[in-house]
């Protein structure tokens, strides 16, 4: 895997410019963050990030993948503000649950999720080398 950091271009702060790797592909649908029976715990959205996290490495494990094996991160939030809010918490729980991995990452903010008590819907693809 190589991270792409353009020459002369600021360092990205939590995100990599862009991700090279080869490897076996592994998607991961959007998680959301309840647990494996589909229950939410909490309304916030630290805590649903952390839940949404964990729900990415379990399916990642499912392919043999692990956490740094993450090349893309898509994070969608209904909330903006709360979003930013709670960078630090959301920052904690990413650290606890990946590591110090920071693939090439998107954040949108949305109107609504599909799931009506979502705060946070992260999707993830991963490269497993060969």
């Amino acid at each position: 895997m190589e991270f792409l950091q353009p020459p002369g271009w600021a360092p990205p702060k939590g995100y990599a410019n862009g991700v090279a790797a080869s490897g076996r592909m592994v998607f991961v649908s959007g998680m959301v963050g309840w647990d494996a029976a589909g229950v939410f715990h909490s309304d916030e959205l630290a805590a649903q990030t952390r839940q949404a996290l964990e729900n990415v490495v379990t399916v990642l494990a499912q392919a043999g993948a692990l956490p740094e094996h993450i090349v893309r991160m898509t994070w969608y939030v209904v909330d903006r503000a709360e979003y930013l809010a709670a960078q630090k918490a959301i920052g904690l729980a990413y650290r606890d649950v990946i590591g110090r991995h920071y693939p090439a990452m998107s954040a949108v903010a949305v109107v609504a999720l599909m799931e009506p008590r979502a705060r946070v819907e992260i999707e993830v693809t991963a490269v497993v080398p060969r």
